[in-house]
């Protein structure tokens, strides 16, 4: 079965592979190409080996998109051996790494990545805070409830609408209670459609 997480293969690719973890990690940060730094991220996510994670959370600041995006994926390959340096991660001064390292817990979707996604509810950057709840949707954990339930007012709409999403997943009377509160004063109507979506 072919692997959809798999990018496009770059010229050189399977010589990018034979050099093992040292010549993936070299490709990954010093390669001027994005498509070999992207595969070499690819690649790293496949190894699963631990020592890929600090070149990979690198990566996360990549000024490719695409780029950005393998090492996400190949971080939340590796699963839980990551969680520790993505909560580090958290504290970047670089918002898109902050953004893809929130994202990556998120997809290891374990106990331990709920407390740096709950830190990241308070994040300055909005999309951080957009991509901490939808991590905590996934998780359902009943130890967001509190900070999610100050997201319903918060500025941004895509932010309140997954903060309602992840409420909807955590449920119970707290949150019914919250969600119909943020109705009464919710002007926009795709939230007031997700909040009726949660309460059901």
């Amino acid at each position: 079965m072919a692997d959809t997480n798999a990018p496009e293969k770059p010229e050189g690719a399977d010589n990018i592979k034979n050099q093992g973890l040292e010549g993936m990690v070299q490709a990954l940060r010093n390669s001027t190409d994005p498509k070999v730094r992207q595969y070499a991220a690819y690649l790293l996510g496949q190894a699963k080996n631990p020592r890929a994670i600090q070149p990979l959370i690198e990566a996360l600041a990549d000024f490719d998109k695409a780029v950005r995006e393998q090492a996400t994926l190949a971080l939340s390959s590796i699963g839980k051996a990551a969680i520790e340096p993505l909560a580090t991660a958290m504290k970047e001064k670089k918002w898109e790494t902050r953004y893809r390292a929130a994202e990556a817990l998120g997809k290891i979707a374990d106990e331990k990545a709920v407390k740096p996604l709950i830190q990241a509810l308070k994040d300055n950057r909005d999309h951080v805070r957009y991509m901490a709840a939808k991590g905590l949707r996934e998780l359902g954990d009943s130890d967001a409830l509190e900070p999610m339930i100050i997201l319903l007012k918060d500025e941004n709409k895509y932010v309140r609408m997954m903060a309602v999403r992840a409420l909807g997943a955590i449920g119970g009377k707290k949150v019914h209670a919250a969600l119909i509160r943020a109705l009464e004063s919710e002007e926009d109507e795709k939230v007031k459609e997700a909040i009726h979506e949660a309460m059901k």
